[in-house]
């Protein structure tokens, strides 16, 4: 007869932890490809970006499934519950993060048929730079719990905001200038709002962790951005 293993609720929760570290590795990764691939104008690349996306599906589907069981097998209470149903959270978000660059490399594949507008892709290089260092702290803070980093990343998203009004105001010349560049002005700009939703994601997790060992949300409110790219994009009806 085999031997039961029988586990404690921490070491369930560390599973699981450690499936979202992975699923955020996968993410921090294709991040970085979609921003090169864009940079790059390379198709075959952005095309693997596209099925690489799977893999982030999977992972989310198997953290959800350990929940659930962590759940039911163990009936978690307090700051259990709030870290089993964080650790659900924190893996949505991270699946819509994928989602993200799976659409900026999705984007890649008709920009790549248009002459470049412009330097706009450095200043997306920069705003995915941004974004990838914030989701590698948040990770940080939460398999550390450490609401002090946390925090901190939740304060750079605004660096994010000001970076997409700015493309926004450059693309936005570039159009006016010559209307050949409208079409690739428009995907570049769509792509700038992936990585500005992005950071918003990121800043969720951030929240989430505070949540997770507080109990409560910050009672610092996030500084208010500069709408004026939002209003534009929303004119248009492809705000989410």
């Amino acid at each position: 007869m085999s031997a039961q293993i029988v586990t404690t609720f921490e070491e369930d929760l560390q599973q699981i932890d450690r499936l979202l570290v992975e699923m955020g590795g996968l993410v921090e990764r294709q991040i970085f490809d979609a921003t090169a691939a864009l940079h790059a104008r390379d198709t075959e690349w952005a095309n693997e970006i596209v099925k690489g996306d799977r893999a982030i599906d999977a992972l989310e589907n198997e953290v959800d499934e350990r929940v659930i069981r962590l759940i039911a097998l163990r009936h978690p209470r307090g700051a259990d519950l709030r870290f089993t149903i964080g650790a659900l959270k924190v893996a949505a978000n991270l699946e819509r993060l994928g989602d993200y660059a799976k659409n900026m490399a999705k984007r890649t594949l008709v920009i790549s048929q248009s002459p470049p507008v412009g330097s706009i892709t450095l200043t997306l290089k920069r705003m995915s730079e941004l974004v990838s260092e914030m989701l590698k702290d948040v990770l940080d803070a939460y398999i550390r719990r450490d609401v002090a980093l946390a925090g901190a990343v939740r304060s750079r998203d605004e660096s994010v905001d000001q970076l997409y009004n700015s493309q926004f105001r450059e693309l936005l010349t570039h159009m006016m200038e010559s209307p050949k560049t409208i079409t690739p002005g428009m995907h570049l700009h769509f792509i700038a709002k992936n990585l500005e939703r992005m950071g918003d994601h990121v800043t969720g997790i951030a929240e989430q962790v505070y949540f997770m060992v507080k109990g409560d949300k910050p009672e610092e409110q996030r500084p208010k951005r500069d709408n004026t790219a939002y209003e534009a994009l929303r004119a248009t009806g492809e705000t989410e």
